[in-house]
């Protein structure tokens, strides 16, 4: 049965779990998680690793979970992040940007910027790489939950207009607590590949929750020792 016409749903492009080095979030809290923000598609998109994404897929199925998972990777070349989504295979890290987007690309995932625009982010990719590689980018993430300041979401924003990508939103989580901070909202259907993606995203409108990355560093990690400590 189709959903109704004004059904919505959200969904986070961008988040961490513990198979990223940075982050310790547990694959089996993610279903509940996104329950109660509201996250019908979870894009899991550890740094260089697609182990966790794959680990939360099954544990979905197999479970019966109302819960759209996109193996994704935040992928490290060697001048900056960019992020793959419908991965089938690792992309390994220090590869040239040209060659990480074709690699993404020859699996058929599609290339997403992520945070690009941020001069505090020291993983962003180079303004240059970007420059290069714009041909392959196909989403750009436009609202970062983590950014350093507003103003560059927006900056990322500008340059999707004017290249004509599709504009995404990602909570860029390392925390339980922080995902689902940053979603697209899009008329609620099924995500089942790159193409059922891009069309959501062209009917979609961006949103956030925006947080000072001092408290956001505070917290991750207060909870990183309240856990050794622990306190959960």
């Amino acid at each position: 049965m189709s959903a109704p016409l004004n059904e919505l749903m959200r969904m986070d492009l961008h988040c961490h779990s513990e198979a990223s080095h940075d982050c310790s979030t547990p694959i089996s809290a993610f279903p509940a998680r996104c329950r109660e923000r509201g996250i019908a598609v979870q894009a899991i998109t550890d740094h260089d690793q697609i182990w966790g994404a794959l680990k939360l897929r099954d544990l979905v199925a197999e479970q019966g979970l109302d819960l759209t998972v996109i193996v994704g990777e935040e992928v490290s070349t060697r001048e900056g992040e960019i992020v793959g989504l419908f991965l089938q295979e690792r992309v390994p890290p220090g590869l040239s940007p040209e060659e990480s987007a074709e690699r993404i690309k020859a699996q058929g995932g599609l290339v997403l910027l992520p945070h690009g625009f941020d001069p505090l982010k020291r993983h962003r990719l180079r303004s240059d790489a970007i420059e290069r590689i714009a041909r392959h980018i196909d989403i750009v993430e436009v609202f970062n939950a983590r950014i350093s300041r507003p103003r560059w979401n927006r900056r990322a924003a500008e340059w999707a207009l004017h290249h004509g990508k599709a504009q995404s939103g990602g909570s860029d989580a390392h925390t339980l607590r922080d995902i689902g901070d940053a979603w697209v909202e899009t008329p609620r259907l099924s995500i089942r590949g790159p193409e059922d993606l891009m069309a959501a995203l062209r009917a979609g409108s961006v949103s956030g929750i925006w947080t000072h990355p001092v408290r956001a560093f505070i917290y991750k990690q207060w909870k990183s020792f309240s856990g050794r400590m622990g306190g959960g």
